[in-house]
């Protein structure tokens, strides 16, 4: 059944975008966070960042450290993951968040706030779920496809959590430009979007037109 579009809540274009560089694929299985980046939109501008590396505790393998570009000696001098985290639950507070690939970094993140104690208020986004909806002529939606794909600002660094952060908060405004342009919509929400990324590919017109009329 097509979801209905809900009026204007949270904006879509104020929220935290992140990723972590990480130990492995799996916090279930033992891995860490070794570095966190993060950008705050408000209103659409980025107007604060955030990035640490973090020491997890174990010495990190030498695929991650040439897929990362970061390597055991940068993390030897790092602050542990629980005081990083700290700050970064400050750094959040209550916004919405969004990663690409959320599945992944949401799992992190609740893993390593578990470990402190803490929890965020905030909704959680997919702009690769998006993503697929709205770009679906893109060759893939991976971030470093569709970054080219849309001639989005990048200064060529993958892999590192705050450059990684950086695009993916381009193309997210990228996404909501689209759909603004799609449904002559000034604003959208952040429910709006959610609700958006698990509408079936070839639904997607019907509930933007459906959109249109909030």
């Amino acid at each position: 059944m097509l979801l209905e579009p809900t009026p204007v809540e949270i904006a879509a274009d104020t929220i935290v975008v992140l990723d972590f560089e990480t130990t492995g694929l799996s916090p279930d299985r033992g891995d860490r966070a070794i570095e966190i980046g993060a950008v705050k939109l408000v209103k659409g501008e980025i107007v604060e960042s955030f990035q640490e590396l973090m020491n997890p505790g174990m010495r990190i393998s030498r695929f991650i450290e040439d897929y990362t570009g970061i390597s055991n000696s940068m993390l030897t001098d790092a602050a542990p993951c629980e005081e990083v985290m700290h700050r970064f639950a400050d750094f959040i507070g209550d916004f919405n968040l969004l990663a690409h690939n959320a599945s992944f970094d949401r799992k992190f993140l609740d893993a390593e706030f578990a470990r402190i104690g803490h929890s965020y208020s905030g909704s959680f986004g997919c702009s690769l779920l998006t993503s697929r909806r709205v770009f679906q002529d893109a060759p893939n939606h991976k971030l470093g496809t569709l970054v080219e794909y849309k001639q989005l600002p990048t200064e060529g660094v993958f892999h590192r959590a705050l450059a990684d952060a950086q695009m993916t908060a381009y193309l997210w405004l990228e996404l909501l430009s689209d759909i603004k342009r799609r449904t002559e919509l000034d604003t959208l929400s952040f429910e709006q979007l959610s609700k958006l990324s698990t509408v079936p590919k070839r639904q997607i017109e019907d509930y933007l037109q459906r959109l249109a009329q909030f």
